[in-house]
């Protein structure tokens, strides 16, 4: 098997499109995708599946693709020692989680970890659908409850406290059933979450007057005074303009989850950022085992 064309596999499965692969590997486009065919004749296989919107890994491809990784590491290392050259940490991580979780916690983690390793790329994806590690729509995935799927290695990174926020200034509910007052919530989606469920008991006759599946969007209507808000601490607390309001009652919190496919737990630079997203953000006992 040409070293050349597992290069090329990989760059179309990290670019999604021929041009792009193209211009990563400096070729042009009908000559990568006539590797590509090839290389696909030569595994005897179907690695992607051609759509309208790019290429798409099979579930074939998506098995090698973890192979061709581990290939493409060691011969980097190999290059590097052979130029007598610092091993240093490339390639792409690939990461999942909500939005405001990536922006306010992980967004320091990865810009520590890019000064220490300026050669590796992190592609961030917020979206509330739950990516797939198996066909590596992502490398790792943070999300508030345990993985089940088969030869995925989790971890319990952290856990998350939740309050109630109204814009600075204004009235405050007392004990009471919520009537004349608003609130600003995740939309009917979510409405089975904790914290949307013990809004809706605690404050039964409030009314809903904004829902979204984006707690950022949540904090700044809130501020802006729009309605009552349940939110996560490290979003509220961090937001101008909000302050925390008391029913006698906390919102239930949540558990933060880290999980990534096993295939994946000897690469380098993921296991890298794992390290510095426990030593960030992990609890003070927590510790990190990769299997």
């Amino acid at each position: 098997m040409d070293w050349d064309d597992i290069r090329v596999f990989l760059a179309v499965a990290r670019a999604g499109t021929l041009g792009g692969a193209a211009r990563v590997a400096g070729q042009t486009q009908p000559t990568m995708g006539r590797r590509l065919r090839a290389f696909e004749e030569a595994v005897g296989q179907v690695l992607f599946q051609r759509t309208n919107d790019g290429f798409v890994l099979t579930d074939e491809g998506a098995a090698l693709l973890h192979r061709a990784e581990r290939i493409e590491e060691e011969v980097l290392g190999l290059e590097r020692q052979i130029a007598g050259g610092e091993a240093e940490l490339e390639g792409t991580i690939r990461v999942s989680s909500s939005d405001w979780f990536g922006e306010h916690r992980l967004t320091p983690v990865f810009a520590a970890f890019l000064r220490e390793h300026p050669k590796v790329t992190i592609d961030l994806v917020t979206e509330a659908r739950l990516l797939n590690l198996a066909r590596r729509e992502a490398d790792l995935v943070f999300r508030i409850r345990p993985f089940e799927e088969p030869d995925i290695a989790q971890r319990k990174l952290l856990h998350m406290s939740y309050a109630l926020y109204t814009a600075d200034g204004s009235a405050l509910p007392e004990a009471g059933d919520g009537e004349g007052f608003a609130l600003v919530t995740m939309d009917d989606a979510f409405r089975h979450l904790p914290d949307v469920v013990w809004l809706r008991r605690m404050l039964p006759r409030a009314r809903v007057v904004y829902g979204s599946n984006n707690r950022g969007a949540q904090a700044r209507m809130c501020a802006a005074g729009a309605g009552l808000a349940v939110l996560p601490t490290s979003l509220g607390d961090a937001t101008p303009g909000l302050v925390r309001v008391d029913l006698g009652e906390a919102p239930p919190g949540r558990d933060v989850w880290m999980g990534y496919h096993r295939d994946m737990r000897r690469l380098a630079r993921l296991r890298a950022l794992l390290d510095l997203t426990v030593r960030m953000l992990g609890e003070p006992h927590d510790t990190l085992h990769i299997d």
